[in-house]
């Protein structure tokens, strides 16, 4: 009989990321108070938000032990259903304001 595999130290693999994500979200905390531009607070946020984003989806939702293929596939089908969903943004946008057809 064989023996059985070593299971990963999932604490460590994990402990990490979970600082990383605490620490974004102090950096986040710490910058909301500083006296910046709104475009500039906005990029970084922003930019924070799609680096703790990544962060969880990889190791969170364990899409970094996934095949490259599927995320590959993942990818072109996220960015198509954002741009479809773009074009409804101009009817929404007519609606809010009460103008259902364009004269």
């Amino acid at each position: 009989m064989a023996a059985p595999a070593k299971s990963p130290n999932v604490i460590a693999k994990y402990l990490p990321v979970y600082f990383t994500l605490l620490a974004i979200a102090a950096l986040e905390f710490f910058l909301a108070y500083r006296h910046f531009s709104p475009g500039v607070l906005l990029a970084m946020f922003l930019a924070l938000a799609v680096c703790g984003g990544t962060l969880a989806v990889m190791y969170f939702m364990h899409l970094a032990e996934e095949r490259r293929s599927l995320i590959l596939t993942l990818i072109p089908a996220t960015i198509f259903v954002l741009i479809m969903m773009n074009m409804i943004w101009s009817d929404s946008y007519r609606l809010l304001h009460l103008r259902p057809f364009a004269h």
